[in-house]
C-alpha cells in the first residue's frame, strides 16, 4: 500500500499518541498528506510530524480541543485552506475516567461523553460538510470499541459513548450514500498505549495481557493497518460496518481456563 493513498488528504483526531499517532504516519506512509490533531502530548504529534514530512508528505499541526464545535469547524476549514481539500477523517481523539457510576465525578463523565462521542460527531459532521462539497466523495474511519457492546464494569460512561459511536456510524453511512462517502468503524482491542498508563503500571499491563486470549496487548501500529484497509481502495464495497481487530475479545475465550489448553 506504499502509494495507494497518493494525492488524498487525511484528518486525524488525537494524533499526538496511541492508535492516532500510528494511524496518521501510516496514512502517510501509504501516500497521503496528514493533519494531525491533538489537545495533549504536543510532543508526541510533532514528531509524527517530523516523520511524516520525512517520507515528503505535507503535514498541518492543529492543537484543537474536538468537544468545542465552532474550534473544530474552524479547524476543518483550515485544513481545507491548507491542502485544498479533504478526502479522509480517522476519529481517534478519546477521553475517560474509570470508576464506579454511583460514585463517578460527574464532571468526569461528562468530559468523556464531550470528547468521546460529541467530539467524534463534530468532527464527523464538518469533515463530511466539506467532502460534501468538494462532490468527490471521502472514507472516514470511526475508531469505536468493544465498550460499545461489552458492559465493562467502572466504565459506564465510556461504554455509552462507544455504543452511540457505532449508530452514530451507521447512520452517517447511510445518509451519506448519495454522496460517495463510505463510513466504517472499527474495534481495536486492549491496546498499548500511553492512555492505558493513566490507570495502569508496566507491570499490572504485561500480568493482564496474560489473560486475553491472545496472551498479549495490540500495539498501535497493528490497529493502524487496520484503519489503513478501511480508507483504501481494498475495501471500497464496506460502508456502514465495523472491523473487529480485537484480539478475540468476543470469543468463549474464558471457556479454555484450566483446560490444558494453548492458545
Amino acid at each position: 500500500m506504499s502509494a495507494v493513498l497518493r494525492g488524498q488528504v487525511a484528518l486525524v483526531t488525537g494524533a499526538s499518541s496511541g492508535i492516532g499517532r500510528a494511524t496518521a504516519i501510516a496514512l502517510a506512509q501509504a501516500g497521503a498528506d496528514v493533519a494531525l490533531n491533538y489537545l495533549t502530548l504536543p510532543e508526541g504529534a510533532i514528531s509524527a510530524q517530523k516523520i511524516i514530512e520525512e517520507q515528503g508528505r505535507r503535514t498541518l499541526l492543529c492543537p484543537v480541543d474536538v468537544s468545542d464545535q465552532a474550534a473544530v469547524e474552524q479547524m476543518v476549514e483550515q485544513v481545507a485552506r491548507h491542502f485544498g481539500r479533504l478526502d479522509i477523517l480517522v476519529t481517534a481523539a478519546v477521553f475517560s475516567e474509570r470508576e464506579p457510576f454511583l460514585t463517578a465525578d460527574m464532571a468526569g463523565f461528562r468530559k468523556t461523553f464531550d470528547v468521546s462521542m460529541w467530539g467524534a460527531f463534530y468532527v464527523l459532521r464538518a469533515a463530511c460538510r466539506q467532502m460534501v462539497a468538494q462532490g468527490q466523495g471521502g472514507r472516514v474511519v470511526i475508531v469505536s470499541s468493544p465498550h460499545a457492546q461489552i458492559a465493562f464494569p467502572n466504565c459506564m460512561a465510556y461504554n455509552m459513548a462507544k455504543a452511540a459511536l457505532d449508530q452514530m456510524m451507521r447512520t452517517a453511512a447511510v445518509e451519506l450514500l448519495p454522496h460517495r462517502i463510505r463510513v466504517n468503524g472499527i474495534y481495536p482491542g486492549w491496546t498499548d498505549t500511553p492512555g492505558e498508563r493513566k490507570y495502569y503500571s508496566e507491570e499490572v499491563l504485561q500480568k493482564a495481557a496474560q489473560t486475553l486470549p491472545l496472551r498479549r496487548l495490540a500495539q498501535p501500529e497493528e490497529i493502524a493497518r487496520g484503519i489503513l484497509f478501511l480508507v483504501s481502495p481494498d475495501s471500497d464495497y464496506m460502508t456502514g460496518s465495523i472491523l473487529s481487530m480485537d484480539g478475540g475479545i468476543f470469543l468463549p475465550w474464558w471457556s479454555k481456563r484450566g483446560s490444558g489448553e494453548n492458545l
